[in-house]
């Protein structure tokens, strides 16, 4: 099930988002009468698609699409495209973005940030003279990114591990994917999931999903353990954490959510759930030697898949705005945004 099949809808779907600036969902504090709150005039580069993280991830999803695809007669939305990311990513309108993060610490963090790093990333191997551009465009946002996290990491004792955009694991793992940022923060961002997984074992895997879980909170740590652990080491620590995958006993998390009502905004955050497992499941199986974990693993991710993939283009906003890059990470078979880069 090729992203290819579904490039040219799913870009027409991103185009749509983020251009459309209302409803918003604005994650910002007025602190006088007179501050000005358009999301347009708070961000100018990234008001679409409901709210600030997923504008980011669906401008992402833009990218993706034209890395892979546009370059191919399926695909007559390039022209399209590259006018809209022309002019959301301009220098003016990323510096007020930049600013904005420095202003705001906490903001979006980490979830939003590590988006903005897997954009950053995603521009520089679209490359050309478009993709340069972007991902210069948004260099000032990536340096205020590191310089937030060089200040949250070390004050991060604990991880947040429910399924929701706090998710430490989800935002660690797509930092490493970019491989945007200066090789220090890489590996500070390496030790930190050390410290705060490599001794998990026996997750509560029976305790998911939660009601409105978009991901797998043991799923996303696995999925973020396996990129600093390789080979025999990763597959230990999984039999750990996970044992009853070797096992062969039942196990929750191979099993697909009901989705009891689709349009509901927390309930339809399982169908993002489906997609984001396949993806999780599938870069795990492929991190693990052949076998029969690997086989199990597998198939439980080509199931999730079949079941959330068409929730996609429902023309419903609750899930339009931020699902397909979700079904993109699931479709395409690069486990990360872009080819890892160590320092720039």
């Amino acid at each position: 099930m090729p992203l290819a099949a579904h490039a040219a809808g799913f870009a027409r779907l991103a185009l749509a988002n983020v251009t459309r600036e209302y409803p918003n969902f604005p994650a910002h504090l007025v602190t006088s009468p007179e501050e000005r709150v358009r999301p347009s005039t708070l961000h100018p580069a990234f008001h679409g698609a409901y709210d600030w993280h997923s504008s980011v991830h669906m401008h992402w999803l833009l990218v993706r699409l034209l890395r892979r695809h546009g370059a191919t007669p399926a695909f007559p939305e390039t022209a399209p495209v590259i006018a809209v990311l022309d002019r959301h990513l301009a220098p003016d309108n990323i510096a007020v973005e930049a600013a904005y993060l420095r202003a705001h610490p906490s903001f979006e963090r980490p979830y939003g940030w590590a988006w903005l790093v897997a954009l950053a990333a995603e521009c520089r191997a679209y490359g050309g003279t478009a993709g340069t551009r972007w991902a210069e465009a948004l260099a000032p946002a990536v340096t205020a990114v590191d310089m937030l996290l060089a200040d949250w990491l070390p004050k991060a004792t604990y991880p947040v591990r429910h399924g929701n955009h706090p998710n430490s694991a989800f935002a660690l793992g797509l930092l490493l994917d970019a491989g945007e940022l200066p090789a220090a923060t890489t590996e500070a961002v390496r030790q930190r999931l050390l410290t705060w997984f490599a001794d998990d074992r026996d997750a509560p895997a029976h305790w998911e999903p939660s009601g409105q879980d978009f991901l797998s909170p043991a799923l996303t740590e696995a999925d973020a353990m396996r990129r600093v652990l390789t080979g025999e080491r990763f597959a230990y620590w999984l039999d750990r954490f996970l044992p009853a995958l070797r096992s062969g006993a039942p196990c929750p998390l191979l099993d697909v959510p009901v989705v009891s009502d689709h349009a509901d905004p927390q309930i339809g955050h399982l169908l993002g759930l489906t997609l984001s497992r396949s993806a999780a499941l599938r870069s795990v199986a492929a991190a693990l030697p052949d076998g029969g974990v690997r086989t199990r693993l597998a198939e439980a991710a080509e199931a999730h898949l079949v079941a959330g993939l068409p929730a996609v283009e429902r023309a419903d906003f609750t899930t339009d705005h931020w699902l397909a890059t979700f079904a993109a990470l699931a479709l395409d078979p690069a486990s990360g945004p872009a080819p890892a880069r160590m320092s720039r």
